[in-house]
């Protein structure tokens, strides 16, 4: 018989996908909550030919020269930043994503963030919690996002997602992205395009919808936190790195910025040189004007089942001779 091809997964999975895998591939597993050391996947994957990589992984090219039986690396995700894609190409390895099932949990996500910053919920769960709350009592009054002017700065898959999801709250929405959508998207939900500079200016809500490319790295910084209408509000379900969060803490405490919302950080940017190795310290301890999530854009249980199933799907496809369908590299 045959040996089966060795297959290395980083991160927990659902037990079906296990399943499927385990019908072609020898399956190393972490079937734990943790990430695993650098130094222990390369240590799992030195003869394998299958790796699944989700969000925490880093792979680069002294991994690969590690791992020289690899024949596809199959990402339990959207975003592939943290991966080099090149590197992979030269030495003819196939990296592939789920590039569909992530939008709509990140949308709902996103406005769960706009909510919570919006109406200063944390605050009201924490007067609650210490024992503050006898009645009703004319405090936390909000803004609200009734008649308010929201703007999402790119309109790829995600900002369509949440697009989708704002129009029954009746704002004015606005979005920045190089592709216009078409006139009917426009008309149905009720959005115009403007500049990103018109954007920052006009807008009481920006949400970042853009993916981490070099273009994008510290979008929102000093310069651009300084073009935002005064007591505004900042939602980032993108990628940490997309904004400056040094830059994001001076804005807050200065009262410029009135709000920040985070499900996403610098730290967990590997490939950016330099990142920071925590959470800016301001965006924590300013409890009142801060809603941070620990990255669960897609952390809904039936669709992170999916996205695994995918990726797996990526890795019998190539182990069996095939073109993945997820495939963002040709070889």
């Amino acid at each position: 018989m045959d040996k089966k091809p060795l297959v290395v997964i980083t991160h927990w999975i659902h037990s079906q996908v296990i399943d499927y895998l385990s019908k072609t591939c020898e399956v190393i597993l972490n079937q734990t909550q943790y990430t695993l050391s650098r130094e222990e996947i390369i240590n799992r994957t030195k003869e394998a030919e299958g790796l699944m990589v989700f969000m925490p992984d880093f792979i680069e090219s002294s991994f690969l020269d590690a791992c020289p039986q690899l024949k596809v690396i199959a990402g339990a995700l959207r975003g592939y930043d943290n991966f080099d894609i090149d590197a992979c190409t030269k030495r003819g390895i196939w990296f592939t994503i789920v590039p569909d099932l992530l939008a709509a949990p990140t949308a709902e996500l996103t406005v769960g963030l706009l909510l919570g910053l919006a109406r200063r919920m944390l605050e009201g769960d924490r007067l609650i919690r210490d024992g503050q709350f006898q009645g009703w009592k004319p405090k936390l009054y909000s803004r609200g996002l009734l008649h308010q002017n929201l703007g999402i700065v790119g309109m790829g898959k995600l900002g369509k997602a949440l697009a989708q999801r704002l129009v029954g709250f009746n704002m004015n929405l606005f979005y920045s992205d190089s592709i216009p959508l078409s006139v009917e998207q426009e008309t149905a939900w009720k959005i115009s395009r403007v500049s990103l500079e018109e954007l920052l200016k006009i807008s009481d809500y920006v949400v970042l919808m853009v993916p981490l490319i070099p273009d994008t790295y510290h979008l929102i910084n000093q310069d651009t936190l300084a073009k935002m209408k005064p007591k505004s509000f900042l939602i980032n379900a993108c990628r940490g790195s997309v904004v400056d969060e040094k830059a994001i803490g001076s804005a807050i405490q200065s009262g410029h910025l009135a709000g920040y919302a985070a499900d996403v950080f610098e730290m967990e940017d590997r490939a950016i040189p330099h990142r920071p190795q925590g959470i800016y310290n301001t965006l924590i301890t300013e409890k009142n004007k801060t809603f941070l999530t620990p990255h669960l854009g897609s952390a809904v249980d039936e669709i992170r089942h999916d996205i695994s199933f995918e990726a797996a799907k990526n890795i019998v496809q190539v182990l069996s001779g095939e073109i993945p369908q997820g495939a963002v590299n040709k070889l």
